[in-house]
């Protein structure tokens, strides 16, 4: 939470806003994508198929590429935990 916030509402909406920004912007970084590519690659209209076994998602990406997203999106959401737990500690009733 923001030093500077003392509106607890307002400090939880940035932490989400900003999980969305972080993780594009670590993909982007990691992958050597611009932001433009991530998008295209992110609504590219098969991209999201299910594939024959019908429990898999089907992409465009790279296993490589589909690897480290997943790696990405753990540790963003771990440090996100991380944060929330610490606002939760603050402000228990």
């Amino acid at each position: 939470m923001s030093k500077d916030s003392p509106n607890l509402l307002f400090a939880i909406h940035e932490k989400f806003a900003g999980m969305a920004t972080l993780f594009r912007e670590r993909v982007c970084q990691d992958c050597n994508w611009s932001t433009p590519t991530f998008y295209r690659k992110m609504r590219a209209k098969e991209g999201a198929r299910l594939n024959a076994d019908k429990n898999k998602l089907s992409s465009y990406l790279s296993s490589a590429e589909s690897k480290r997203v997943v790696e990405i999106m753990d540790e963003v959401y771990n440090s996100f935990w991380k944060d929330a737990t610490k606002i939760r500690n603050k402000h228990q009733l």
